[in-house]
């Protein structure tokens, strides 16, 4: 009998085995061929399975692939078997805008945003009711009176910033790496108005160690929430536990940061001041808080950084738009201290670069996806099922033909109302989102960013180093995986 048996055994795999292989490919007829989606255009590996978007997230190249995907599928594109891209001005409004008549706001989706169930949700991924609560208490110090109490705190670093330059730049012979420098400035001045202290970045002229976590746990976020989307959340939990990860040092430091903030007992305009209220009436727990102090350490510093190295590679490789800049600053001012928050507002031609640096180098290039909600929603005209995952991607509607002249000409003029740009559509780009859960600290970004700006131009002529030239072309896993911006700074004589 014992043949017998063993042949049972094996015939039970087999059947086993074949049942698996059915259900695989029943799974993958089904994707393709009565799939809700099925009528939507795109690549046919792609509606199989999400497994090859996430190659391209792997490789770094996905919101760049992703504009290619548009030029050929067209405006709305199926990236994965339960998920559509998007790329039109309508789409923001449809996906991320405020509903009318009832309608119910598409929530944000829990497969990007919370990688892992355990997590307290913050002002990023928590519900509806949640982030209002949330975002009144933060409101606080982002208005217009905390902008005014907190001038002299970011003006600070930003003078540490300029008399730093100052002593490294020689006679401008040697380059300076300026993404480390405004990475720096941007790190001391979110440290001290999330948590009541610098990090001691410009002081030292060398990086904190929490500034490198930042970025590595961004990329590291990227991959877990690739690996939670394709059903692998106990092995995302499995490697939250480990030691050595930067997600898991980076929490630890915004914790031990905060308790120093909140055991100061300072009642100061910054940022969490509103949230520790709450915790003090019982009313939010101290892990909440910390959630929402590491987005915005994220949010406050490295994305500011971001643009402003975007800003100071497309100025110095475009020195027409740059002598057009200087102008506009070195007249505008008789002085550094005549340079502040408030009267860098007038510098339209300003503002103008920075927003075409918004849209050829977005912070996020990539989508911040949403989910169809219970019956489903209206975008762009289509009926889109309940439980879709879409998402407009910033990097390709910033560069879409469709919606821009000459998409990759650096050319601040279009925000000008340059007659050649006059089919534009401004409208397509949204760096700050938009809608109920836009980005609540918009204002100070673009105030802190002209501010620091204004202030290297005013100071010094700008050159790229040839080794620099490059630079825009880089990996991204969620943000940009930034290499060195080799910059020759040379003093104003003044």
């Amino acid at each position: 009998m014992a043949p017998l048996g063993h042949e049972s055994s094996l015939n039970l795999v087999f059947i086993g085995c074949a049942l698996v292989i059915a259900g695989v490919v029943g799974n993958l007829f089904y994707n393709v061929f009565l799939h809700p989606l099925r009528s939507f255009p795109g690549p046919f590996l792609w509606k199989l399975t999400p497994l090859f978007k996430y190659l391209r997230l792997y490789r770094g190249d996905l919101p760049k692939y992703m504009k290619e995907l548009h030029a050929k599928y067209g405006p709305i594109v199926r990236v994965s078997p339960y998920e559509l891209a998007f790329s039109d001005p309508q789409a923001w409004k449809d996906i991320y805008g405020h509903r009318h008549n009832g309608a119910p706001e598409l929530p944000k989706y829990d497969g990007f945003y919370r990688a892992v169930d355990n997590i307290p949700r913050g002002i990023i991924n928590a519900f509806r009711d949640e982030h209002g609560f949330l975002r009144r208490q933060m409101s606080h110090g982002f208005s217009e009176r905390s902008m005014q109490l907190q001038e002299p705190i970011i003006g600070s670093y930003v003078d540490l910033l300029i008399h730093r330059l100052q002593e490294q730049c020689g006679d401008g012979s040697t380059s300076l790496n300026m993404r480390e420098w405004l990475n720096w400035t941007t790190f001391d001045v979110i440290g001290d108005l999330g948590f009541g202290s610098s990090f001691g970045c410009l002081d030292k002229s060398d990086y904190h160690p929490w500034v490198k976590l930042v970025a590595n746990s961004v990329m590291q976020a990227a991959f877990m929430s690739a690996l939670s989307d394709m059903g692998f959340k106990p092995a995302v939990r499995m490697l939250l536990r480990l030691k050595k990860l930067a997600i898991t040092d980076n929490q630890a430091l915004v914790r031990a940061k905060l308790r120093q903030r909140i055991e100061s007992g300072v009642e100061r305009p910054d940022f969490i001041e509103g949230l520790i209220k709450q915790k003090d009436e019982g009313k939010l727990e101290f892990m909440q808080i910390a959630t929402n102090a590491t987005t915005l350490i994220i949010a406050g510093s490295e994305t500011t950084a971001t643009l402003l190295s975007g800003a100071v590679y497309l100025l110095t490789t475009n020195p027409d738009k740059l002598e057009r800049l200087t102008q506009e600053v070195r007249s505008s001012f008789n002085n550094d201290d005549e340079i502040t928050l408030t009267s860098v507002g007038k510098l339209s031609y300003m503002l103008a670069c920075l927003n075409e640096s918004l849209r050829r180098y977005p912070p996020v290039p990539t989508g911040m996806p949403r989910q169809s909600p219970k019956g489903g929603a209206t975008i762009m005209g289509k009926h889109v099922p309940e439980g879709t995952v879409v998402a407009v991607w910033q990097y390709a509607v910033n560069h879409d033909p469709n919606h821009w002249t000459d998409p990759y000409t650096f050319a601040p003029e279009r925000f000008m109302g340059d007659p050649k740009y006059k089919d534009d559509k401004l409208d397509a780009m949204q760096p700050f989102s938009v809608g109920p859960r836009n980005c609540i600290g918009r204002n100070l970004a673009y105030a802190e960013m002209r501010l620091i700006l204004a202030r290297i131009i005013y100071n010094f002529d700008m050159t790229i180093a040839d080794d620099s030239r490059n630079w825009i072309n880089q990996r991204v896993y969620t943000l940009w995986d930034k290499p060195a911006l080799n910059i020759h700074l040379k003093p104003v004589s003044k």
